[in-house]
């Protein structure tokens, strides 16, 4: 089929044409024009694999799933394509994290033992607990307490990530609340606005560092070692002050869900 031509069609014609047809110039433009998709699902679970393979082995991987999602995807159970796809390509690479096994089973025991601490103190105090208050509360030390969240770190994105899926919102922080994800939202249904708002009030509520961190990581793209040089601070401080952040946000959000 001519270039031009494929080029003017929707995405809907492409899809009914290559049901057809099973034309693979027709898949080939359906890849093509959701390939951005792929780079931002990598860009945002950079922390969930950054450290066992690079993000040219995760994007080549995501292109393999779009491209078997493109497959496997019907229109007919109104489902848009792009929630479909990206679910399967979030999905594969969350998967491929945990076939690693690099966060051993008590470490993960004692990170959901520190988020639940967290959240009951949240409420109890009516305030963020500050670091000591958790730590003491667990019966571990304060350097267990932060070695702890430095291991739990995948824990901490992938329980953020549950909770801000089907957000769609440009701002300040995009990159780390895009998503094209509507699958997996929470049984009570936010609208995007909604939640965009809720977001950025929790993101202005947290530590002036801890802001720099979120921001650091999420819109200027750098990584955990970058971080640590621009902020004039050690790695393990950046990895901390980044999962207690996200801990934060995600207490924040399961607080109004519950409500």
């Amino acid at each position: 089929m001519d270039e031009n031509l494929l080029q003017s069609k929707s995405t809907e014609e492409l899809f009914q044409l290559y049901r057809q047809s099973g034309d693979i110039h027709l898949k080939q433009e359906i890849v093509l024009r959701y390939s951005g998709m792929v780079k931002t699902i990598a860009i945002q679970l950079r922390g969930v694999y950054v450290s066992f393979t690079d993000m040219d082995d995760i994007i080549n991987e995501g292109i393999i799933t779009l491209m078997q999602a493109v497959d496997r995807f019907d229109p007919e159970k109104n489902v848009k394509f792009e929630s479909y796809a990206s679910l399967r390509i979030r999905g594969a690479v969350v998967d491929l994290a945990r076939k690693q096994d690099w966060v051993p089973r008590n470490v993960r025991k004692l990170g959901k033992s520190i988020d639940q601490t967290f959240s009951e103190l949240y409420f109890k105090l009516g305030r963020y607990p500050v670091d000591e208050e958790v730590a003491e509360c667990l019966g571990i030390s304060l350097e267990k307490y932060y070695k702890a969240l430095s291991e739990t770190n995948l824990f901490n994105i992938l329980s953020l990530d549950a909770l801000v899926d089907g957000l769609q919102e440009d701002g300040p922080n995009e990159k780390f609340l895009k998503d094209a994800n509507a699958e997996i939202m929470p049984a009570k249904s936010l609208e995007k606005k909604e939640l965009h708002s809720l977001l950025k009030d929790s993101v202005e509520g947290l530590r002036q560092n801890e802001q720099i961190v979120i921001s650091l990581y999420y819109k200027e793209e750098l990584n955990m070692k970058e971080i640590a040089q621009v902020m004039g601070i050690s790695e393990p401080r950046v990895s901390q002050l980044h999962s207690a952040a996200l801990k934060k946000l995600r207490v924040n959000l399961e607080g109004y869900y519950a409500g």
